[in-house]
């Protein structure tokens, strides 16, 4: 394995004493890297199921519904790139202990919210500490172990997401669901996993760090990719609802956002240390994966989401309930990303497995596409099955196919880049299924009330998510339309992953390196020189 013996020549730079990490040690740093994975999945995972309480108890909307989830993943893009950014140019385990620590932070302000806007607020700090676990991670990994090596090891991180992505809706539908708990510890429930994920990390983690002088952040950069990804994205939930699409306010959001990433684009053309380097961006490979994660984070965050409204609103299950029903999709999760890792470690290859995961989460959808408040749990169970297979085999190895092409000094600007994308496509599929979720459900309760001749509830509320406020015929109107609504968000999901199909294909075929560097003709033997950085194999 190459190993860094000193500093990218971008400037002066000073290399720490701390001696490259042996077999053992990325072991155990591991373990830890893979507890803060567990956690940051959890926090998304277990309100999945016992969201609708949580909503109902705050007397919250289907809209406030959307944005408990869309606020999280709002702030966690944005921020995405700039972890990244941090990571290739300061100490990797301290932006992970920092990012950790925003994480409980907010976890324990989401557990003592008091309302829906409370909630969400909170939701949207703790966000930031997502943003940067889930690029960190990914980052860490890269720089201890070679791509070759890493497909095994994407498999382990694979099993770890189905193990969080099971584990949250059940422990999500046992809380809710056990009185003397109540929905607050779906929150406070990450808090010790976090702190013991940071003690673990402080211990095992002992990187080769670089710190080069005379560097600085694209804070502007930053600020500008944020506030125009924000300004969309605020703009794509409140639309068709709040106002119409060819509106003022229609015009006056969409062409903020547009001059604002036009102007990000324009100083990150010219930042000398830019938070997306455009250069990397542009490059077949990374391009290629950037759609592709922006396809799938679309499909799957934003379909998946509502898995748990479907069973508990659309079909009366209870959290616990709603989260069994769920395990086929983590299924297929699991199994696929472990036998497609080592798969791809014994042959070096990944576009094969990346085509064939997408292909068959279009397939999943287009079957979950068909349900409704009748449909057999055994039918939707096959569906969701397959879309786990899909997410297993496609996600994770999109962040290694650019890995893989890119160097040693550029890794966290790169993955984050993909994993920024990827979290996107994530909040861009919950606010749009969201909206379009909450408007058929709309349509179809007042049709079916008008058909039925029953008489809206006071205040005309028909998005309430509290049931037990309603008459008992309004709550059998209210489950059908929530459950016959579900079907078709999942076809436009399923419509939105082709994208993924077809950015998969045209992808280069390229083996996976088998250094943590790209190497480069050196003069010395056995060395690869890396922008002036000397990586010796040993």
């Amino acid at each position: 394995m190459s190993q860094p013996h000193a500093a990218a020549a971008a400037g002066p730079a000073v290399a720490h004493s701390e001696e490259p990490m042996n077999h053992r040690q990325i072991l155990e740093a591991l373990s830890g890297l893979l507890l803060v994975l567990f956690v940051a999945m959890v926090s998304s995972t277990i309100v999945s199921t016992a969201l609708p309480k949580i909503i109902g108890a705050l007397n919250g909307t289907q809209s406030q519904y959307t944005w408990v989830v869309t606020a999280t993943l709002l702030t966690a893009t944005a921020s995405t790139p700039i972890w990244g950014k941090l990571a290739d140019l300061y100490n990797k385990k301290l932006l992970v202990q920092i990012s950790i620590a925003i994480f409980v932070v907010g976890s324990m302000l989401s557990g003592l919210a008091q309302n829906a806007g409370e909630l969400i607020a909170a939701r949207a700090f703790q966000g930031i500490g997502v943003g940067g676990l889930q690029a960190l991670v990914q980052v860490v990994i890269a720089a201890m172990i070679p791509p070759r090596e890493r497909g095994r090891y994407n498999g382990y991180l694979g099993g770890v997401m189905a193990v969080a992505t099971v584990g949250g809706p059940l422990l999500g539908g046992l809380i809710v669901d056990t009185s003397w708990l109540g929905w607050r510890w779906c929150f406070f429930v990450g808090v010790p996993i976090a702190i013991l994920a940071l003690v673990v990390l402080q211990k095992t983690l002992h990187l080769v760090t670089i710190r080069r002088d005379n560097v600085k952040i694209d804070y502007l950069g930053a600020s500008l990719i944020a506030a125009g990804v924000s300004v969309l994205l605020i703009w794509v939930s409140f639309v068709d609802d709040s106002f119409a699409w060819l509106s003022w306010q229609t015009l006056a959001m969409v062409a903020a956002g547009v001059v604002l990433l036009a102007l990000a684009v324009w100083v990150e053309s010219r930042a000398k240390e830019p938070v997306v380097p455009l250069d990397i961006v542009v490059e077949r490979t990374t391009a290629l994966s950037i759609l592709g994660s922006l396809a799938v984070g679309m499909a799957m965050f934003g379909g998946a989401v509502f898995l748990g409204q479907y069973f508990q609103i659309g079909r009366g299950y209870s959290p616990t309930e709603a989260g069994l029903l769920t395990i086929p999709m983590m299924v297929g999760v699991l199994a696929s990303s472990i036998v497609a890792g080592r798969l791809i470690t014994k042959t070096g290859r990944i576009k094969p497995y990346i085509v064939a995961g997408t292909i068959v989460l279009v397939a999943g959808f287009g079957v979950l596409s068909t349900i409704d408040h009748e449909t057999s749990l055994y039918f939707v169970g096959g569906g969701m099955l397959l879309v786990g297979v899909g997410v297993g085999m496609s996600m994770q190895n999109l962040v290694l196919a650019v890995q893989n092409t890119v160097r040693l000094k550029d890794i966290g600007a790169a993955s984050s880049t993909v994993a920024f994308f990827r979290s996107l496509g994530g909040t861009i599929g919950v606010s749009v299924l969201g909206a379009v979720l909450a408007r058929r459900v709309t349509d179809n309760i007042t049709h079916s009330m008008a058909a039925a001749g029953v008489q809206a509830p006071a205040g005309g509320d028909t998005s309430n998510l509290n049931l037990s406020a309603l008459p008992a015929a309004m709550q059998h109107i209210v489950r059908a339309a929530y459950g016959d609504a579900t079907g078709h968000i999942f076809l436009i999901s399923a419509g939105i992953a082709v994208i993924g199909v077809i950015a998969a294909l045209l992808m280069r075929p390229a083996a996976l390196r088998t250094t943590l560097d790209l190497a480069k003709p050196a003069d010395a033997p056995g060395a690869e020189p890396v922008d002036g950085a000397v990586l010796t194999n040993r």
